[in-house]
C-alpha cells in the first residue's frame, strides 16, 4: 500500500497526489512513469513522475478526471493508500547539448517540468512553452517560473483567456526563426505533438515526443502500448516513452488512443451510477 502524503487540487478537474515510495524516489528520471493501481479490482493507469524527493522518500503524479479510474481517485485524500504503484518504468529522457525549446500542453506540462528543471540543472539553456484551452487548465506556472529567465517562459491559451492567444506552434516557429532552440522535446495531446514536430521539421530542427498511448501492464509483455515508429513496431513502456517525433504515425497513435472510448464510458456511467448517493 501507498500512502497518500498530499493531495493538491488545481482545478475542478486536475490534482496532483504525492505519495511516500522512499525506493522508487531514489531511482526516478525525468521522461519515466509509474504504473498506478487505486484498488484490489482497479485497472492499472500509468502517469509519468511530476517531481520526487529521494531524500524525503516521495514522488508526484497529476492526473486529470476524464475515465473511471481518475473519477474514482480524485475522491481519494491524504492519509488514504493506493493498493498498487509500480516504476520507475520507462526510458528516461535525454539531454542532448544545445539550446531546448520544451513543450507542454494540458497535462503533459506535468511530464515537461521535470524534464526542464533536468535540462537546466545540467546546464542547458531553455526555452519553455506552456499550452491549456484556459487559464484555469495552465499547470505548474510558478514551477516553470522558479527555473527560467521570465523571456524564457512562454504561454498560450487557446481562448485568449492567459498568456497569448492561440496554440503553442506561433511562440515554437519564433524561436525557430530566431535561431534560439537546437532541440525540442513535446508532450501533450497529439495533434499538439503532430503540428509542434511539423513546425520543427520546417527547420530542420530534431524534436522529441513523449508518448501516451494506452497500456496495460507497463513492462512490455501485453503489447497494448505498441506505436508505430518509422514503420517498426515499439512499445512506449519498455522502448519510450520518448520518440523521434519525425518519425512517429500519429495517425495511429490517435487511432489507438480511441480504441476503447465506448467501453471507457460505459464503465465510467456503471461507476458512477453505482456510486451515486441515489442508490445508498
Amino acid at each position: 500500500m501507498f500512502k497518500i502524503l498530499q493531495k493538491t487540487q488545481f482545478s475542478e478537474k486536475v490534482f496532483k497526489f504525492r505519495i511516500e515510495a522512499p525506493e522508487m524516489a531514489k531511482h526516478a528520471h525525468a521522461g519515466q512513469f509509474l504504473m498506478v493501481r487505486a484498488n484490489e479490482r482497479g485497472e492499472r493507469v500509468p502517469f509519468t513522475f511530476a517531481d520526487w524527493n529521494a531524500e524525503e522518500g516521495w514522488v508526484e503524479f497529476i492526473f486529470m478526471v476524464i475515465g473511471k479510474t481518475t473519477t474514482m481517485l480524485s475522491t481519494y485524500e491524504e492519509g488514504d493508500s493506493l493498493q498498487d504503484v509500480v516504476g520507475p518504468l520507462g526510458v528516461p529522457t535525454e539531454m542532448g547539448e544545445g539550446t531546448w525549446v520544451v513543450i507542454g500542453g494540458g497535462v503533459g506540462l506535468a511530464i515537461a517540468f521535470p524534464v526542464a528543471r533536468q535540462l537546466v540543472a545540467t546546464g542547458h539553456e531553455v526555452h519553455v512553452i506552456m499550452g491549456a484551452r484556459t487559464k484555469d487548465l495552465l499547470l505548474l506556472e510558478d514551477q516553470f517560473r522558479s527555473i527560467l529567465p521570465d523571456d524564457h517562459l512562454h504561454i498560450t491559451t487557446d481562448d485568449g483567456s492567459y498568456g497569448e492567444q492561440g496554440v503553442v506552434t506561433a511562440p515554437l516557429e519564433r524561436l525557430l526563426e530566431g535561431g534560439d532552440a537546437d532541440r525540442v522535446f513535446c508532450v501533450g495531446p497529439v495533434p499538439m505533438m503532430k503540428f509542434s514536430t511539423l513546425t520543427a521539421q520546417k527547420f530542420g530542427t530534431p524534436i522529441i515526443a513523449s508518448l501516451n498511448p494506452i497500456m496495460v501492464d507497463g513492462t512490455g509483455m501485453c503489447g497494448c502500448c505498441r506505436v508505430e515508429i518509422d514503420g517498426q513496431t515499439k512499445f512506449a513502456c519498455v522502448d519510450g516513452p520518448d520518440f523521434d517525433a519525425t518519425k512517429v504515425d500519429w495517425n495511429d497513435l490517435r487511432a489507438r488512443q480511441a480504441a476503447y472510448r465506448t467501453e471507457e464510458g460505459q464503465s465510467l456511467k456503471a461507476y458512477e451510477e453505482a456510486n451515486c448517493a441515489c442508490q445508498r
